[in-house]
């Protein structure tokens, strides 16, 4: 038996209605993206100039080496919590909180856990917070005042 082959109708694809979604995607995405226009804050930092303490008043030292680990008065701590940071200076200040506290840091220390001890002295309520610098090399210190390190 011979059945009759119906003629193929050619296969086209209409672009009109895509393109049409296209257009109304482009449309829609044109409309509902919010430009924003980036602010660069200009930061001009103070510098410090001032004299060395010549005479070191009992406080509190809390270090921070490069990976932040912290030292309390030369002791290291167990490990970098903000709970084993606070027994440790409660242990050296014993509950008083007008002591004074410097915190010096390694240059190289990461800016969080710098702010973790100063917020462990703030929630404390320690109000005598200093930060340790030093001098950059270019000035010279006077003969017989010691230089932070």
């Amino acid at each position: 038996m011979k059945f009759r082959r119906q003629p193929r109708q050619a296969v086209e694809i209409n672009l009109i209605p895509f393109l049409d979604v296209l257009i109304f995607l482009l449309v829609y995405f044109m409309v509902s993206t919010t430009f924003t226009r980036e602010s660069h804050l200009s930061i001009d930092l103070p510098e410090a100039q001032g004299q060395a303490k010549e005479t070191v008043e009992a406080g509190i030292e809390i270090l921070v080496d490069e990976t932040g680990n912290y030292r309390v008065n030369g002791d290291a701590l167990v490990d970098n919590s903000m709970q084993t940071l606070e027994a440790a200076i409660y242990k050296i200040s014993a509950g008083d909180t007008t002591m004074p506290m410097t915190i010096t840091a390694d240059a190289d220390a990461a800016h969080k856990h710098v702010v973790q001890a100063m917020d462990a002295a703030g929630q404390m309520g320690f109000a005598h917070l200093s930060i340790a610098t030093r001098q950059p090399a270019s000035q010279t210190a006077p003969p017989g005042s010691k230089q932070a390190p």
